[in-house]
């Protein structure tokens, strides 16, 4: 798989010379000094056409190099090359766990002080850059111990389709793709080319009522928010609405009958930008992301200590990096998540959830509001870039509100401490998908995959997939209105506008104009709630009483983004109307009938 390969290219290039000498002394490293400037040219297919120059110069009269070996942490190489001054050296290539071993037999000896030992290696490999869905990733090996090398350089050169780099980590004052050996490190960089990542998925929600009356639920759906745009394909059985509530999150309702089970399917797919959009809140809004809540201990004197020393995201972030460590052998346990407080106890014994959960309690402490992200992550090596314990729900990471870019940003401590160092802050990638947001409570929504019958825990409901389709959402509604076509002159003209979400895309606020030439007021604007695909949101509306004895047509115009609807009311005296009519009729008969029961019993007197 291809992070169980990328893993040993991140764990960097780790490179020994193993030094035969004359005359025969103990071999000491400070005899040399070792400098390289390797060279990676990517194609179009993304094969690196990798050539090493090396030099070995002699700090000693002493000793000379006769062999060399280079360890490359790849899983695949080949068209192995070799040469140095005296012509073509015929590489010895072995593999190991750490990937393939390059022996060299030098053809030329250099000896005396300052004299260098020049040598080049050029080979293949296919793990460097991978494309996968609208991505192109490289990820560049650092070095396993810089102090080793006098200087290490590597450029790397990339075909014009790639375009510019989408980010770089870590961050460069440029764009130029030359690295020295502080700049690599032992984290390497990692090198994103492409505008945004496109998944699709098909999540199965398992539901069930085991009460003997009827229960309305909710499943909570991925949600569009300021780093993504989800299109919601297809939900077998249809949901009777979905809402969006404060944390952003898409709730789909659905009503069950006594001791009914459910099986619902979703299809969709999501658009990965890399950077946030704007998401304006107002100091009331950002003050519900500052509470306690369980697990986020903001009370606590040991957190409130640290976190009145960090004060700042990017501090508590790093902090977070280097106090916990990531604990294996949880993922395969049914352990109790642990809260901010008790990650600070057992600092050893950290998964995602405890990451996240201490990066959020400090930061609220410190007044930061803060939020957790449950959802998607793309890894292929769960050493490297670590899941969640729980099932389906693949990871979990915090996000932080920043006043000054107002919008909520994401980090992820867990894979910056499990990786070694790449930065998971400044920038994040393509590679995280939301599926729910968790900030006014700790616990819910649950998230897909969570959703599982007791006797199933192990089933699989969550698949994602790159792909390279493009999506094109539908922004499509209609508008269906509860004003009654005939309305009594004299009394108010109420009803509702139900606008429905019909589309694929998520419809965000709008306003809806209603409109008359006939009846008051003439113009009103009302503010809608964002409806997400299958929702819909019901408004309240109206017109003024006309005059007692008004009686004429009219019409009203509902607009909704630009889409408008033309509807008729027929004001009317109520004794016009059917009702009033037949009201009165009934009437009339009822008086009728009563004196010609009267007449019935009319005597007249008798003439003598």
């Amino acid at each position: 798989m291809f992070l169980q390969k990328l893993i040993r290219q991140l764990q960097v290039i780790f490179i020994t010379g193993c030094f035969f000498f004359f005359p025969s002394q103990a071999y000491a490293a400070g005899n040399f000094t070792t400098d390289y400037k390797i060279t990676y040219t990517i194609d179009e297919t993304g094969v690196a056409h990798a050539m090493v120059n090396g030099s070995l110069t002699n700090t000693t009269s002493q000793f000379y190099a006769s062999s060399y070996k280079m360890q490359v942490g790849f899983a695949t190489i080949s068209n192995v090359q070799a040469q140095d001054p005296g012509g073509p050296i015929q590489p010895v290539v072995s593999k190991n766990n750490d990937g393939y071993v390059i022996d060299l037999t030098f053809n030329q000896k250099a000896l005396g002080l300052g004299s260098k030992q020049d040598f080049v290696i050029m080979f293949d490999t296919p793990t460097l850059a991978r494309h996968y869905g609208k991505i192109w990733e490289i990820n560049i090996p650092g070095i396993a111990n810089p102090n080793d090398f006098s200087s290490f350089v590597v450029e790397l050169k990339t075909p014009a389709s790639f375009g510019q780099p989408a980010y770089i980590k870590p961050k460069q004052s440029s764009n130029a793709l030359v690295f020295s050996k502080e700049t690599l490190g032992k984290s390497g960089i990692s090198i994103a080319f492409g505008d945004k990542q496109i998944y699709k998925f098909l999540l199965t929600y398992h539901l069930r009522n085991p009460n003997l009356y009827p229960v309305t639920t909710e499943i909570a759906l991925p949600p569009t928010t300021n780093y993504q745009d989800v299109f919601i394909n297809n939900m077998d059985p249809k949901p009777t609405n979905v809402t969006r509530d404060a944390d952003g999150n898409w709730l789909a309702q659905y009503r069950l009958t006594s001791a009914q089970k459910m099986e619902v399917l979703v299809e969709g797919n999501a658009e990965i930008r890399l950077r946030p959009k704007e998401e304006p809140l107002t100091p009331q809004q950002l003050s519900k992301y500052t509470v306690e809540q369980k697990y986020w201990e903001t009370s606590n004197d040991k957190i409130r200590e640290l976190a009145d020393g960090l004060r700042t995201p990017e501090a508590i972030y790093l902090y977070v990096v280097d106090a916990l460590k990531y604990d294996f052998t949880r993922v395969t346990q049914e352990k109790p998540r642990l809260g901010a407080l008790g990650a600070l106890n057992k600092p050893n014994s950290a998964v995602c959830r405890e990451f996240t959960d201490l990066f959020i309690a400090l930061a609220r402490a410190a007044g930061i509001p803060a939020r957790e992200v449950d959802g998607y992550a793309y890894t292929e090596n769960a050493k490297q870039r670590p899941l969640s314990l729980e099932k389906d729900i693949l990871h979990v990471w915090p996000e932080y509100y920043d006043s000054e870019k107002k919008t909520w940003i994401m980090v992820d401590p867990t894979w910056g401490s499990t990786t070694g160092g790449i930065d998971y802050f400044e920038t994040l990638d393509f590679d995280h998908l939301a599926f729910a947001i968790k900030g006014q409570s700790s616990t819910y929504p649950i998230t897909a995959g969570g959703y599982k019958y007791t006797d199933q825990k192990a089933s699989k409901d969550v698949r994602v997939e790159f792909t390279t389709s493009s999506v094109l959402g539908t922004n499509t509604f209609e508008t269906k209105s509860t004003i009654p076509q005939l309305a009594i002159a004299g009394l108010p003209i109420k009803g509702r506008v139900t606008v429905k979400n019909t589309g694929t895309a998520y419809i965000p606020p709008q306003i809806l104009y209603l409109s008359s030439n006939t009846f008051l007021p003439g113009t009103q604007t009302i503010a809608t709630e964002g409806i997400p695909p299958y929702g819909q949101t019901e408004l309240h509306v109206g017109f003024k009483p006309t005059k007692f004895l008004t009686n004429t047509n009219g019409e009203y115009t509902i607009r909704v983004a630009g889409v408008s609807t033309v509807k008729s009311v027929k004001s009317a005296p109520f004794f016009l109307t059917p009702l009033g009519g037949g009201s009165i009729i009934g009437i009339l008969a009822i008086i009728i009938f009563i004196f010609a029961g009267k007449s019935g019993r009319l005597r007249l007197p008798r003439r003598g």
